[in-house]
């Protein structure tokens, strides 16, 4: 009777660890996936401004909508699966953001930065895919519904934003573009 009991304490310390494990692995999750929604606010609609128009700024401007539109149900599902808002993390997201826009942006051609753009997109999917995986190994049924709707549609505007990338292939010129500052200094060099 006691080797049962103590086979049930040993098993009931091993769920609450991994448990424990599991919570920890969110909250460093849901840190990075607040700094990538901060970034997949501005980024995408830095870029489509850049571009000034067709399929491939109209792409980019939805994938930002997304992100502006879900962001309040983020944080409320955060808080609901008892994972800290992160500051920090929409903190480090502006400041990355304000250092690509400052360096990165004003460095690169138009179809390079779009790209840089798309493969931040990829990861914030990528985020809220192990999100949804830990909130079904843990049971956060709310938080894996908020994953599966996150991704259902996010999903579907980041596709077009990979199928968008062909207009350059048909823009040659526009894909080789310089930002403004740039193009002046070239002309004088």
């Amino acid at each position: 009777m006691k080797k049962k009991k103590n086979d049930h304490q040993q098993s009931e310390a091993a769920f609450e660890d991994k448990q424990e494990k599991q919570h920890e692995l969110l909250k460093s999750l849901f840190r990075e996936l607040f700094q990538s929604e901060r970034s997949a606010m501005k980024h995408p609609r830095r870029e489509a401004e850049r571009l000034g128009g067709g399929p491939p700024a109209q792409a980019l401007t939805a994938v930002s909508d997304h992100a502006r539109s879900m962001f309040a149900g983020l944080c409320a599902v955060a808080r609901a699966a008892e994972v800290p808002v992160s500051r920090a993390g929409m903190a480090i997201g502006s400041l990355l953001s304000i250092a690509r826009h400052v360096v990165l942006d004003r460095t690169v051609e138009a179809e390079r930065s779009y790209r840089a753009t798309l493969l931040g997109m990829r990861h914030g999917v990528d985020l809220v895919k192990l999100i949804r995986k830990v909130a079904d190994a843990s049971g956060r049924v709310e938080l894996a519904g908020f994953c599966t709707r996150w991704l259902e549609e996010r999903e579907a505007l980041v596709d077009r934003v990979e199928s968008a990338m062909g207009w350059f292939a048909e823009h040659p010129k526009r894909a080789a573009e310089m930002p403004r500052l740039l193009r002046g200094r070239r002309a004088h060099a």
